[in-house]
């Protein structure tokens, strides 16, 4: 039996051309069954699962685990990171980790997971945005310090105003109960989207949103291909995806509700908001911006690390 299994599959069997142990095989259970029955030694499912355990062949699936790139100045960065992290923390200001969420179409679409469920779960058969009622893009801030997240739900686009606006309400509505005596903030976040490390206009919005709060905001980028290092992504959000699971996202309610069941035995608590405002794209700096801004460009990768003054004029 075993040598018509490993026949049976030799023929059915695809691999890696760069990596010479990956193997895999499109046949399922059953038809490596019915191929064993047809070579004269059948073969119940439970067999054919052992066999295939005892020669390596697992059920899996592809990983986003290969970086794309790496720059050189990463480890020198990391270690910055490390450095602002532990003088922030020591010195009781807050310290945030901030990213957004892929935007989602609401209606009776699709979306990934099982229920526990008395009835069939139907959805349409496409997901084209012309059906769906609005979208939901939600933003989160995570601080690191009281292992507490909150979420933005935008309506529109994700924009670097909007980005800033969900930093502004988490301050006004969490933040400064937490920090009471903070005179600045450490954000960490990866360097593209509406928090861009390249693009001017996040600078503009910053500035604009540290004179309002009146904390000087000190932003460090993680270096590109990097981001999955972000602590928001892997302490907070993978939490938020579990308690969102399987549910169809029929209004932006629902999501809030979902959302906020996000926890964690560590004491992670999440709490949402909505910021129903309709935010533009495509939006350029104020005429001078560049020769006036206050925002102050660190010595040491400038590129990634810098800090907005509030203007106190």
């Amino acid at each position: 039996m075993e040598a018509n299994f490993l026949n049976g599959l030799r023929e059915q069997t695809a691999g890696d051309p760069m990596h010479e142990q990956v193997k895999w095989t499109h046949l399922t259970v059953r038809q490596i069954a019915g191929h064993l029955a047809a070579m004269g030694t059948p073969a119940s499912r439970r067999v054919v699962k052992q066999l295939l355990r005892k020669h390596g062949y697992r059920k899996r699936k592809a990983r986003k685990s290969q970086a794309m790139g790496e720059n050189p100045d990463r480890g020198a960065q990391f270690q910055n990171i490390a450095r602002l992290k532990e003088q922030y923390l020591a010195a009781g200001e807050p310290v945030i980790s901030i990213d957004t969420k892929k935007r989602e179409l609401l209606g009776n679409f699709y979306r990934a997971g099982t229920l526990y469920t008395q009835e069939t779960i139907q959805t349409f058969d496409h997901d084209f945005p012309s059906a769906a009622t609005g979208v939901v893009v939600p933003h989160g801030i995570y601080d690191l310090k009281e292992n507490l997240g909150h979420i933005n739900l935008g309506v529109s686009h994700d924009t670097s105003q909007f980005a800033c606006d969900s930093v502004e309400r988490w301050w006004r509505e969490h933040g400064q109960k937490q920090y009471p005596h903070a005179t600045r903030v450490l954000v960490l976040c990866d360097g593209g989207g509406s928090n861009s490390a390249n693009r001017h206009i996040f600078k503009q919005d910053l500035q604009e949103l540290a004179t309002r709060i009146g904390l000087e905001i000190r932003v460090a980028h993680y270096p590109p291909y990097c981001s999955k290092y972000n602590p928001i992504e892997h302490r907070m959000f993978p939490h938020v995806t579990r308690a969102c699971q399987g549910v169809v996202f029929h209004t932006i309610g629902i999501v809030k509700q979902l959302m906020e069941r996000a926890s964690t035995a560590q004491g992670l608590k999440v709490t949402v908001d909505i910021l129903d405002k309709a935010y533009q794209t495509g939006r350029k700096c104020v005429d001078g911006f560049k020769e006036t801004m206050r925002i102050v460009f660190d010595d040491f990768l400038p590129k990634w690390n810098y800090r907005a003054i509030p203007n106190t004029a």
